[in-house]
């Protein structure tokens, strides 16, 4: 098997697992219970959300753990807005960013928010000139995926972080979940407010996700009820998840400083490959994208069934964000990118991780050409 769609989805380590089964089997009280075994359950909660800041470089009080990357980023965005629209119902987002910033920005237009979204050049970047330009007296969100998962094209965190000191009114969110132990980004430095994380795209498991506040934010919780998680996200913690998240993001940070050249490495080997296929036009922007994330369209053939094809050799691929998979819509992102329709509806997307291999790429691309090869003589 040759899996390709970690952006969807990432294997959990062995050691990940292990967590997980030893937390729920050992450790399962309630980590409200007054009682010894949901002490025990709290002190691995408590030491989960220590370890957690202590790896981004940020306080433990700053962590919310929430069920994944959506919840993180409903509650960053809708919390920020019921709680600030006394000072401004205008948000600012991008064209490109994932449905759970999209959606919940189209939920807040039907109840009176004004949603300005940001274009995007051909490298799928937005201007900050133009962010500028936007930002209004009224203006209370600033929301900017860092890597976006279609094409990896990776946003100016810092240099809008930096734009928005000049805004004290306006807080910044940023949706890390496809940079994360791919893309470096010092938090403070990027000045940014509020980060979202998701554990299953850092070979976590699926279920437990990361909300970054700054200290002297206020949100407007989503779920009402018990109080935990700083009163903030009510709800009993799903420890033996958090735990085993705690320990995939120290092992994939960890990757990241051993492998992250090796991971470029095998990234330009793949595009050096795709490029010499006539029927590929690759849309990953060369310059300023991450090392993980490959676009490519197909000349005009199903991507669908070009998914199918190489499924059945074993090789897993995907076509868009596995969230709008299943949409039979050309991709947004490379539509706002201006990339004609016929060659969006047929976009591939490869994703890789620190376990794939060099030797693998091969592999692949005689699978890649006979696909394409059989595809063409079905169409014709």
């Amino acid at each position: 098997m040759i899996y390709l769609d970690n952006s969807a989805t990432t294997k959990p380590f062995p050691e990940v697992i292990d967590s997980f089964v030893t937390v729920a089997t050992k450790y399962f009280g309630n980590p409200s219970s007054l009682h010894e075994l949901g002490r025990k359950a709290e002190r691995l909660l408590i030491q989960s959300r220590e370890q957690v800041a202590a790896l981004l470089d940020v306080k433990p009080n700053e962590i919310i753990f929430t069920s994944g990357g959506t919840e993180a980023n409903n509650f960053a965005i809708k919390g920020v807005a019921f709680q600030y629209r006394q000072r401004g119902n205008h948000i600012i987002t991008t064209a490109i960013e994932h449905p759970s910033v999209a959606e919940p920005c189209r939920q807040l237009e039907e109840l009176g928010f004004e949603v300005t979204y940001l274009p995007v050049n051909e490298n799928g970047v937005i201007d900050v000139e133009e962010l500028a330009r936007a930002l209004r007296n009224d203006t209370i969100l600033v929301s900017v995926m860092h890597v976006n998962n279609e094409v990896g094209s990776i946003q100016p965190i810092e240099q809008i972080g930096r734009l928005l000191q000049q805004y004290p009114k306006t807080f910044f969110h940023v949706d890390h979940v496809q940079g994360i132990g791919k893309v470096p980004l010092d938090l403070k430095k990027a000045h940014v407010d509020l980060c979202t994380m998701s554990a299953h795209k850092f070979h976590g498991l699926r279920g437990a996700g990361i909300l970054y506040v700054r200290n002297g934010i206020r949100l407007s919780p989503l779920l009402a009820g018990g109080g935990q998680e700083l009163q903030l996200r009510s709800g009993t913690e799903n420890v033996a998840a958090i735990v085993a998240m705690t320990k995939a993001l120290r092992m994939s940070l960890e990757a990241y400083e051993r492998q992250s050249s090796r991971l470029l490495a095998i990234k330009e080997q793949w595009l050096n490959e795709l490029k010499n296929i006539a029927d590929i036009h690759i849309n990953t922007p060369l310059d300023h994208s991450a090392p993980h994330i490959i676009n490519f369209s197909l000349n005009g053939l199903k991507s669908e069934v070009f998914v199918h094809e190489l499924a059945k050799q074993q090789i897993f691929v995907s076509t868009t964000s596995a969230c709008s998979s299943k949409k039979r819509a050309p991709s947004k992102t490379l539509v706002a990118m201006g990339v004609e329709q016929k060659q969006a509806e047929s976009s591939i997307r490869i994703s890789l991780s620190y376990e794939n291999t060099l030797e693998e790429i091969p592999v692949a691309i005689r699978a890649i050409k006979a696909a394409i090869k059989k595809l063409q003589e079905v169409t014709r």
